[in-house]
């Protein structure tokens, strides 16, 4: 879906009305969707636009878009994007959220990889806690309101230039957890960061967030994650679940020797394949890193 929606010309819509908001320009392209860069009139002010397109429309993908802006208009937090209205014209459906300025935890990941120095391929360790803490501290919100994300990684969390604030984006695969699963059995989110519950059942819970916020706090720490070679999502799904903790072929601190043993016992437990080891909830690993912090510092 992501290359039909990439071969599309969207330049037409610009200076279209859409709800209370002009179209500028193509800001991005997600998996299903096309993000502007908007200015709402009523309010003077630039926003952002995702834009779904009827011609590409399936039942299940006007499922998920209608899911992304209900979950995150449910939601009020700072660090989880905020929505603002939703609708539909002749063409696409829609809906207008905040306008970020800045990039991608993804975008810093990968230019800090770029560095010649291999020990700083990986983000600042106080940086990177320090972000992953308002991340579990936002899903920490999200899952007491019922809402479990389901594809938490680096694309999905924007950090703001101006106050370096980790803001999560795309719930488009959120769902309410405690409820049924889908209808129609569809794996969703991202491989890499998929919980392995999440690989045998559509019926997931908090922990799912809780894993995947590991899995990404592991490639901040470590610049990269080190898998098992795999040449394909299906072939690291069977990994995953046939490998079980023996996944991660490497600690943290084996790679980056800023990393000492407590910070990797917290890692390891975040991603456990047993969920009966892993924090229960994003608050209690989010807590977890919070002590860590606080004795570090002590420590000098």
């Amino acid at each position: 879906m992501a290359a039909s929606i990439r071969t599309m010309n969207f330049d037409h819509l610009a200076g279209q009305q859409v709800g209370t908001s002009v179209l500028l320009k193509v800001l991005g392209y997600g998996a299903m969707s096309v993000v502007f860069l908007a200015f709402q009139k009523s309010l003077k002010r630039q926003i952002a636009v995702k834009i779904l397109p009827k011609s590409l429309l399936t039942s299940q993908m006007a499922d998920f878009f209608q899911q992304e802006a209900e979950a995150a208009a449910f939601l009020s937090h700072p660090c989880i994007i905020p929505v603002y209205e939703i609708g539909q014209t002749d063409d696409f459906l829609f809906f207008t959220m905040q306008l970020v300025k800045g990039n991608s935890l993804f975008f810093f990941i990968r230019n800090a990889r770029k560095n010649i120095l291999p020990s700083r391929r990986m983000l600042p360790l106080n940086t990177s806690l320090k972000i992953i803490i308002k991340v579990l501290d936002a899903l920490y919100y999200a899952n007491n309101k019922g809402v479990v994300h389901r594809d938490i990684k680096p694309a999905n969390i924007l950090i703001n230039k101006e106050q370096q604030r980790p803001i999560i984006t795309d719930f488009g695969v959120a769902r309410s957890y405690g409820g049924q699963a889908d209808q129609a059995r569809v794996l969703v989110g991202t491989p890499t960061y998929m919980a392995p519950e999440q690989i045998i059942s559509s019926v997931v819970d908090e922990q799912a967030d809780v894993y995947a916020t590991g899995v990404m706090l592991f490639e901040m720490l470590c610049g990269q994650l080190p898998y098992p070679p795999f040449d394909s999502a299906k072939k690291l799904l069977k990994i995953k679940l046939r490998l079980r903790d023996r996944l991660f072929m490497a600690s943290p601190s084996q790679i980056n020797s800023r990393i000492d043993k407590t910070l990797d016992k917290i890692v390891r437990k975040a991603v456990a394949f047993d969920k009966n080891i892993r924090f229960r909830t994003c608050g209690e690993f989010g807590k977890a890193i919070e002590t860590y912090l606080k004795n570090r510092s002590y420590k000098g």
